[in-house]
């Protein structure tokens, strides 16, 4: 900005700000735009825009755009409604003007351009740029040149009537050097063939070997008539396997009359995970907005990608992705309940197709279902879940247990299973994604259906009872078991259960867990957080080995009349039990481990080893 002294009055003198092009080229190609490709956009869109000003106010004017390269320049001719050289400087040499703000506003809907920036973002890849035009509100008065360098000079001339007979605009860009590559004839021509295969308009491409080669296609494929269903399910998977290099499962119109939207979503083929950022492409009126728009359908519906043009939803500064506000919100909302309406149709007329879809993207589905009783309840037949009945559904899993009991962890349930099949307790693993607060709501679907989380206690109570005689004999080796797994925080239960090979079975539930926390907290802590942590003891069961009279090493552990050697052998029971159940070890639970194991490696030696003495005796 330059600076002024005040004038004789003492009023300070009115300066403008003057903006370093150079600087403001660069602040746009590495900060506003990704990629300088987006050059050939801005063509197209000020071409598009264009036309649709000299229509509307005249229908029957010819609507043109042709495209050139040659690699030394890039040039763009369409029939637009062209400038006057009063509109010349104002609107191609003023940052952030635009024609479309001012005579017509009454047309705005139609334009793709809406933030002025127009051929400034040219210079991303152009040295100079070159600007023939004649005025079609004006068409007595001459064609107009606008010639502009990158360092912010620009000159403007009129031009003989032969310069261009007819109203319209020719921009012609010479590339900076280090641009050429974005300039190439070919890259020019899948550019402009990427971005505007759906505009409204014909436009072609010359270049070295080409002549007036079509670039749009239209209509688009989702609004092409097909003789048949299945031309087109093929002319639709032909062209998903082009723009996402995939051949769909299925596909799912998505026709939003209302809010302007119509397009298509593309089933993947394949499991993806929920936590990757999708990729949907979306056109605006026709151009090419985003191939990387992320934030247009609910993140439960990360099985689809979507291809739609819009004229509705709004896009960001750069014209690069879409405006997140209310307006897309209730589109995102109105396309996730289009796809929930897809497999309501499935799952009421098509059950192979259902089953095919549910193979590969049952999780999603879940997703979904856990905001969406209706669709919980119409896919309960179809959902499958790991229980201790095997792999089933919880439809078929509530007829045989009303009850159902389920576990937070995998690990949990693998390690309790096979007892609780065993003695006809079901159990599904609540441990996958979603799954746990699915089967919370099962008995809002399902009448006469319970849930409850599995604790230790419905375990122990569902294995047999030990007869009380012989239990009463196992009191001394009970309560060395007990003593010696008190400072873990662990009780100690007997009982009889299948199978017969698992010697103990290590319980716990998520009030034991959270209690043992809080005990280790309070030891490594200092005298204030012991004070508060002890405050916070809880009266929670705590978690429990159960020994299996049934196993023949239990019984004769339970034999050892040496109390040492007995309680070393249930340390040794308690850390493979831990072990098996895959939970992490604490340091006392891994220091007790270490104990247990030299223990009996001890006691092993001890036992069969010869002593000194008793070797030389032997000698002699």
């Amino acid at each position: 900005m330059t600076l002024h002294t005040p004038d004789a009055a003492g009023d300070p003198a009115v300066n403008s700000f003057q903006v370093d092009l150079r600087g403001l080229v660069d602040l746009l190609s590495h900060h506003l735009y990704s990629s300088p490709r987006v050059y050939v956009r801005e063509l197209l869109q000020n071409a598009v825009d264009a036309v649709t000003a000299r229509r509307s106010h005249d229908p029957a004017a010819p609507a043109t755009i042709r495209l050139s390269a040659t690699g030394d320049a890039v040039v763009i001719e369409d029939s637009g409604v062209g400038l006057t050289a009063d509109e010349v400087h104002t609107l191609l040499a003023t940052i952030g003007r635009s024609s479309k703000r001012d005579s017509l506003e009454s047309a705005r809907a139609e334009f793709l351009g809406q933030f002025g920036i127009g051929l400034l973002a040219c210079f991303v890849v152009a040295r100079q740029i070159r600007v023939v035009t004649r005025s079609a509100r004006k068409p007595g008065e001459p064609p107009v040149e606008w010639l502009a360098n990158d360092d912010g000079s620009y000159t403007v001339r009129t031009l003989p009537d032969e310069a261009r007979p007819e109203p319209g605009t020719t921009v012609r860009l010479e590339p900076r050097p280090g641009a050429e590559e974005w300039t190439a004839p070919d890259r020019v021509a899948q550019l402009a063939a990427d971005y505007g295969s759906l505009l409204p308009y014909d436009v072609t491409f010359s270049g070295p070997g080409v002549t007036g080669r079509p670039l749009t296609d239209r209509p688009a494929v989702w609004d092409r008539a097909h003789p048949t269903p299945t031309a087109r399910r093929v002319a639709l998977a032909g062209h998903c396997a082009r723009q996402f290099g995939f051949t769909p499962l299925d596909s799912i119109d998505l026709d939003l009359p209302v809010a302007g939207v119509r397009g298509v979503a593309y089933v993947l083929p394949e499991a993806t995970s929920p936590a990757g950022r999708a990729a949907h492409r979306v056109y605006l009126k026709g151009m090419l907005l985003t191939d990387r728009a992320d934030n247009l359908l609910p993140d439960w519906a990360f099985f689809v990608r979507v291809v739609l043009d819009t004229d509705t939803l709004r896009p960001t500064a750069s014209r690069e992705n879409l405006y997140d506000d209310e307006t897309l919100a209730a589109v995102r909302e109105a396309l996730g309940a289009r796809i929930r309406d897809w497999l309501a149709e499935l799952a009421a007329g098509d059950p192979d197709r259902l089953a095919a879809f549910l193979g590969v993207h049952h999780l999603g589905v879940k997703s979904m279902a856990r905001h969406d009783p209706d669709l919980f309840a119409l896919m309960l037949p179809w959902l499958p879940f790991e229980t201790t009945d095997g792999r089933t559904t919880l439809d078929d899993f509530v007829r045989a247990h009303p009850r159902v009991h389920f576990t937070r962890t995998v690990e949990e349930f693998r390690q309790v299973s096979p007892i609780a099949a065993a003695h006809g307790l079901g159990v599904v693993n609540g441990g996958y994604t979603y799954d746990a607060d699915l089967i919370a709501l099962l008995p809002q679907v399902r009448d006469g259906v319970t849930v409850a989380e599995l604790d230790a206690g419905a375990v122990t109570a569902h294995l047999d009872p030990v007869d009380p005689a012989q239990e009463l004999a196992l009191a001394g080796f009970l309560a060395t078991a007990r003593t010696r797994l008190d400072a873990l925080g662990c009780d100690v239960a007997l009982r009889a259960f299948q199978p017969v090979t698992v010697p103990a079975l290590f319980l716990d539930d998520r009030e034991a867990r959270h209690e043992r926390d809080r005990a280790a907290a309070e030891e490594s802590a200092d005298s204030l957080w012991t004070d508060i942590l002890g405050a916070l003891r809880g009266s929670a069961p705590r978690a429990r080995l159960v020994l299996n009279h049934n196993n023949p090493l239990v019984r004769r552990i339970a034999a050892v009349t040496d109390p040492e050697l007995a309680g070393t052998a249930v340390e040794s029971l308690y850390g493979q039990a831990l072990l098996m159940s895959q939970r992490p070890l604490r340091p006392s639970d891994a220091s007790l481990l270490n104990r247990a194991f030299l223990g009996l490696l001890e006691w092993a030696t001890h036992t069969t080893t010869p002593a000194p003495a008793a070797a030389e005796e032997d000698d002699k």
